[in-house]
């Protein structure tokens, strides 16, 4: 019993899916590690480095599954794959959660996926005697809708699992009051409202962290997707003191006063994010620009690019748009974005560090997001770290985004491409200097981002229910 009264504190935190590309939850491990003073276990599947934070945190302890991948079966029966890929996955839980890891006082458990990890924490979690909190990101079962059909008899079961298993938590986080209410009226959970909010290594970038930033990412900026763009003649400069966006002189890094407008997005590519309207966006904003500045279209492209890199600067400026992120649907996206003829817009897509990731955003002048939410009810933490990097925001319009998105405070809100076309004309005009919107809104970014920091967050509403449900 002594032995027992004197340990540390444990949690486990479970994650289905790759911990790097899951911020919530990497940062709820380092509150429990270092708000809680816990030591933690970190369950999930390998793919992505997480942040360098977590792996340098002697009280976070990470254990990596192997993803199940059963792409021959699927081919065959898209359910008996499903199917298959659940059980293995619930074993693979059950050995990982029973055996793998010291008996914690309590799991927190990240949904969605829901099936099978409700089912297979709540096992052990009776087993080893300890809680169960879920973290409610989302409903696992509106993501499966996309691809099936909110009807599909697949769907069905799936939502009777996630509710059924749900309701057995001893405690639940959700990411929106829209979600609260939901959850309290037609689940009967009683869940806290957990806001994201970004850590505090989500900072504006100083121009010296930007031009570091800018020399690793040279040759991927200068390096067109398709054919030549207005930023392939840029080259990569061989010397440290010249990016496309920055210039080193006597020590001190200016920001160029003809360099483009840095337009940053980061998308999963999956069936939530539509992102053919950002495509058209761009292309609308590339032809009402010539439009506007009487360019024919027979105009040699070669020669204004040459103009601009020589120092040309025009009243509204060359777009370079940055997509951060892995999924399924890139390579089909990535295809399109060959085939686009662009005059003063030129697409990158990268997948970055996550240390880098911060400071991409912190370097950028303005954020698109494109996420829907296939239930109406999260919010994209995406904007979160925007907001936290001081960086202003188009988002495109779902029922609840109005949370988190404050229209002309902190971002615009659009439904089509025109009308984020529109925004991007009204935002960029007189780019560098002149163009007072958009620095009104990264005003009111920062102060959104600098309100509140995640850990202010969680030590006012995780911290309580932790204690309460631990006991």
């Amino acid at each position: 019993m002594a032995e027992e009264a004197g340990r540390r504190r444990r949690a486990a935190v479970v994650v289905l899916g790759d911990i790097g590309r899951s911020p919530r939850m990497q940062y709820h491990s380092l509150s429990l590690a270092n708000q809680a003073g816990m030591e933690v276990d970190i369950v999930a599947n390998g793919g992505s480095d997480p942040h360098l934070s977590l792996r340098e945190n002697p009280s976070i302890h990470i254990h990596e599954m192997k993803s199940v991948q059963l792409s021959g079966i699927s081919k065959i029966s898209g359910a008996l794959a499903l199917l298959l890929k659940a059980a293995i996955q619930f074993i693979l839980l059950i050995w990982f959660l029973c055996f793998k890891i010291p008996r914690p006082d309590v799991f927190v458990v990240q949904n969605p996926p829901s099936v099978p990890t409700l089912a297979a924490v709540k096992l052990v979690s009776w087993l080893r005697g300890a809680k169960f909190i879920v973290d409610w990101h989302n409903f696992g079962y509106t993501l499966l809708g996309l691809s099936h059909g909110r009807s599909h008899v697949i769907v069905k079961v799936y939502f009777w699992f996630e509710k059924h298993f749900g309701r057995m938590a001893d405690g639940a986080f959700c990411v929106t009051k829209a979600m609260q209410h939901e959850l309290a009226q037609n689940w009967g959970i009683k869940a806290t409202v957990l806001y994201d909010h970004s850590p505090e290594f989500f900072h504006p970038a100083s121009l010296t962290e930007k031009h570091e930033l800018f020399c690793r990412l040279g040759r991927s900026i200068c390096s067109a997707m398709g054919s030549a763009d207005c930023f392939s003649v840029e080259k990569e400069v061989e010397d440290e003191n010249t990016t496309a966006l920055t210039s080193k002189i006597d020590g001190g890094v200016l920001l160029k006063p003809n360099r483009p407008a840095l337009v940053v997005s980061s998308t999963s590519w999956t069936s939530d994010e539509d992102f053919s309207i950002l495509l058209e966006a761009a292309l609308m904003y590339d032809r009402r620009v010539a439009a506007t500045l009487g360019e024919e279209d027979s105009m040699d492209e070669g020669q204004l690019w040459i103009d601009i890199k020589n120092g040309k600067q025009f009243d509204y400026p060359r777009l370079l748009f940055i997509i951060t992120g892995k999924g399924p649907d890139r390579n089909k996206y990535e295809e399109q974005i060959k085939r686009l003829k662009l005059r003063r817009v030129a697409f990158r897509t990268m997948w970055l560090a996550s240390e880098d990731y911060p400071l991409l955003l912190g370097s950028a002048d303005l954020g698109v997001s494109l996420h829907t939410s296939s239930s109406g009810l999260d919010l994209p933490m995406k904007v979160v770290d925007m907001f936290g990097c001081g960086l202003p925001v188009c988002a495109a319009s779902f029922s609840c985004i109005e949370e988190l998105v404050k229209v002309n405070k902190n971002g615009l809100l659009f439904s089509t491409s025109s009308e984020l076309a529109d925004e991007l004309m009204m935002l960029f005009k007189g780019f560098p200097e002149e163009c007072d919107t958009l620095k009104s809104l990264k005003d009111g970014a920062l102060s959104t981002g600098s309100s509140s920091k995640w850990s202010n967050e969680w030590e006012t509403n995780a911290l309580p229910l932790v204690n309460q449900v631990i006991g």
